[in-house]
């Protein structure tokens, strides 16, 4: 494979870089999620990946709460209000069509495992074209692994790319605060009765 300036032009090889993935193992890279099957084949794909030590419960049941907040930068995308640091129990299951993060729309749910959304109509759609997102909640020795898959829309030539690189970028600012916010609500990192707990594992 011909590389340029030590780097390989495989496509996979590209993919396993920052911007493109963050966090995410080789196995979880070749894995297939829901928003795959769900988007075309030119359409591009990200993966950002943390661990949490937290059964994947507690991290589903965080999910959840993206109804309500976007648990990133409050000051960028929640009109600087605090995303709530308890969980919403008057929330019902999480389901197919409901509204998540303002802007996306649930269209697979498996319960405890696999939550897909994509770009409603307006503005966004309109600005970065479709986008899709799996939250993926895997066992994970004692803990989890929590995996974010987007696939962006792919096509519309060099400018098209250049969109594609900036979203890439600045999803990766968002989303990676993002994971590590609902690593650490899982793990009762911000609950100031519940002891903390030691990990053993490397923290990302």
């Amino acid at each position: 494979m011909r590389t340029i300036r030590g780097r390989s032009n495989d496509p996979a090889a590209k993919l396993s870089r920052t911007p493109w993935s963050w966090g995410a193992s080789a196995a979880e890279r070749a894995d297939r999620y829901a928003c795959d099957g769900l988007s075309a084949p030119q359409d591009v794909r990200l993966l950002r990946a943390v661990s949490v030590d937290a059964a994947p419960e507690a991290v589903w049941s965080w999910l959840g709460n993206l109804r309500v907040a976007p648990y990133s930068y409050d000051w960028a995308d929640n009109l600087g209000r605090r995303s709530p640091r308890r969980l919403r129990s008057d929330l019902p299951p999480l389901a197919v069509g409901q509204r998540v993060m303002t802007i996306f729309t649930a269209e697979h749910v498996e319960p405890g495992s696999d939550l897909s959304l994509r770009l409603h109509q307006g503005p966004g759609l309109a600005l970065f074209g479709q986008v899709r997102v799996t939250y993926a909640v895997r066992p994970d020795g004692d803990g989890s692994r929590l995996v974010a898959v987007l696939r962006l829309a792919g096509g519309g030539g060099p400018l098209g790319s250049l969109r594609r690189t900036l979203l890439a970028w600045g999803d990766l600012l968002m989303m990676r605060k993002q994971l590590l916010t609902l690593r650490d609500l899982a793990e009762g990192r911000w609950d100031p009765h519940r002891p903390s707990r030691r990990r053993s594992r490397r923290r990302r």
